[in-house]
Parts: structure tokens; sequence; C-alpha cells
């Protein structure tokens, strides 16, 4: 069963709230081999597991007694593998600072405007869920500091719970299950980079407002922590959601951003990565063609190239993955929460 632990260091008369949203979703998205792996012809996308965005219930949140005049609420101490959580703190006095650590990666807050609330100070997060984060206890821990000095730590042990992610045979080209030495070293190389791109967190927050889905009139996608064996050989989890969609189908930005790349790679093929800020990225593969170009500012909607079939894919269709302080998450999560 989660408890949650914390440690006042000294009195306050601030109170803090945290807020864990989306914990019993069953999906998410990429990074531990590649941003991108395996196979997403659309007969699978079809056939596999599809997910939507799912509207969250008006006040979902449990209530614990953090510390004395401190109060948690949450809405599961049980998030899923790949599931993406949203994290809010309150104080009734402005805080300085405001950290998070899980996993080994420090988890970025922002100031939020938070409109008739004003009377309270209100910092926001997004916390990630690694599609293959190891089930069982782990510690979210938060430390905030108040602008008086005042300092005070709570650590939240949360279940992570395995997802539920369906199993696909295929058959592929031999060079993409045992490929030559030098297409060994360039999927290394570029591997070896998306981790840096993943790695790098931008202090401010570029997106505002909500996420969309990238193809227009899209509502659904699939195939999201699919595990598939290859030609007989077991692949790295599907790390994105697939949509199937025609050749040449526009594909748009999620929001707002800096392009950080836009080149064909192995895998994914023509691909396109664009940088939200505070550690959030979002992957686009298999383009047939390019619209932006690595440096580019992105407005929410932008469009950044067509559908395709290039890299690792036996039809058109788009790859979507998102990325959230080095976890790999399921991208429809995001279009819920914001």
């Amino acid at each position: 069963m989660a408890f949650l632990r914390s440690q006042v260091m000294r009195p306050q008369l601030w109170m803090v709230v945290i807020f864990l949203l989306g914990g019993s979703l069953e999906n998410r998205g990429y990074l531990a081999s590649s941003q991108f792996s395996g196979v997403s012809p659309p007969v699978a996308i079809a056939q596999g597991v599809r997910t939507a965005p799912r509207k969250v219930a008006e006040n979902p949140w449990t209530k614990k007694e953090c510390a004395q005049g401190v109060e948690l609420r949450l809405s599961s101490m049980e998030p899923t593998q790949g599931s993406l959580q949203f994290v809010e703190i309150r104080s009734a006095n402005q805080l300085a600072q405001v950290e998070g650590q899980w996993d080994g990666n420090e988890i970025p807050f922002w100031r939020s405007d938070n409109g008739s609330e004003s009377d309270f100070d209100v910092h926001r997060a997004l916390l990630g869920i690694d599609l293959e984060h190891a089930s069982g206890m782990a510690d979210f821990v938060v430390s905030t500091k108040a602008v008086e000095g005042e300092s005070f730590a709570c650590t939240l042990s949360l279940d992570v719970k395995a997802g539920r992610f369906a199993t696909e045979k295929l058959k592929v080209a031999p060079q993409f299950v045992e490929p030559n030495p030098e297409q060994i070293a360039r999927a290394d190389a570029e591997r070896k980079r998306l981790r840096e791109i993943f790695a790098t967190v931008t202090p401010e927050k570029l997106w505002n407002g909500k996420f969309r889905i990238p193809i227009a009139g899209a509502t659904t996608g699939g195939n999201f922590g699919k595990r598939r064996v290859l030609n007989g050989q077991p692949s790295s989890p599907h790390s994105g959601v697939d949509f199937a969609a025609p050749a040449g189908t526009p594909v748009h930005a999620a929001q707002s951003g800096r392009v950080v790349l836009a080149e064909p790679l192995y895998f994914s093929g023509n691909t396109v990565i664009v940088d939200h800020g505070l550690g959030v990225y979002t992957f686009y593969g298999h383009l047939r063609s390019f619209d932006v170009k690595a440096g580019d500012a992105i407005s929410v909607g932008g469009l950044l190239g067509k559908v395709g079939a290039t890299g690792r894919a036996t039809g058109p269709h788009l790859h979507w993955g998102l990325t959230v302080n080095r976890a790999r998450v399921n991208s429809l999560d995001i279009v819920k929460l914001l």
C-alpha cells in the first residue's frame, strides 16, 4: 500500500497541496533504446490497443495530511508504467523555489497563473512514469523554499503498476532485424544523439494552453507500449502512438516550441523533434517530407511535414512520441492533462 512520508525542516505558515493526476492510465512513450522502436504497419494500428484522451472527472482527489498545516491531494498513489502525471503545489505564502526528484531526474515546476485562486502561489509540473520503469514502490520527492526562507520537503511513495501492453509478431526486411555493421554504427550514433537531446532541459516553458493531436480530426491511436517480436527476435517496446493516415496528410505541432531536429533517422525515417521546454519533447516519425528545419520556432498547429512511410515502416502513418524529463510517456496523456 502506498504511503506518504514528510519532513518539516522549519516551521511554516503556508500550506502545500500536491495533486497527482492520471495515475490509472495504462500506456506511454520512449528513450531506453531510442525514441522510436519497432515497425508500425497500418494493419497493426487497426489491430493494436487503441487509446484516446480520457476526460478527467471533477474533483477526483483523495486527501492526506502531510504535516501540520500541510495537505496532500492526489488522484492515485498507483500510477501505471507509461503514464503521465500532473503535479500541483499551492502555498498561502509565496514560494521562492520548488523542485522535484523522480527516478534520478530533476522534475522542473512552473509558476501558474491561477486566476480566481489568487490567494495561493501555485506551481505545477509534469511527472512521467517511464514505459519500462520497474513496477513496485518508488519515491517522488518535492522540496520547496518560501520567500521568507522556510523550507519544506515531502516524500511521496508511489506504487508503480505494470502496464498492460499487447504483443505482436511481425515479418520485416532482414536489415531491420540483422543490420550490417554500418547500419549498427549509424543507429547507435543516432540513439546517443536522441538521449542527449532528451536529457537537455530548457528552463523556460515554451508552450501555452492545451496540447493537440498532430493530425486533424484524429481522436485515437494505437500500438503504444506494444511488445514486438520481429522475425522471431524480441525488440524494445513501441514508444509512441501510431496514427494511420494517407501519405501526404499534414502533420501539425502538438504545441508551441522550438524544432531541435528535422532529418532522416535510421529507424524512424524523416523525423522532427520539438522542444516545448521544461524537459517536454514531442517526436514525429516516418514523415514523407519536412516543412521545418532545426532551430525554427513553431506555434501550436504549425505545419511540421507530411505523413509518409520512411524508415522502419511498412505503410504510411505517423509515429507520435512524448518524452517528459527523459521518461517515455503515452503522448495521448498530455492531450488529456493540459
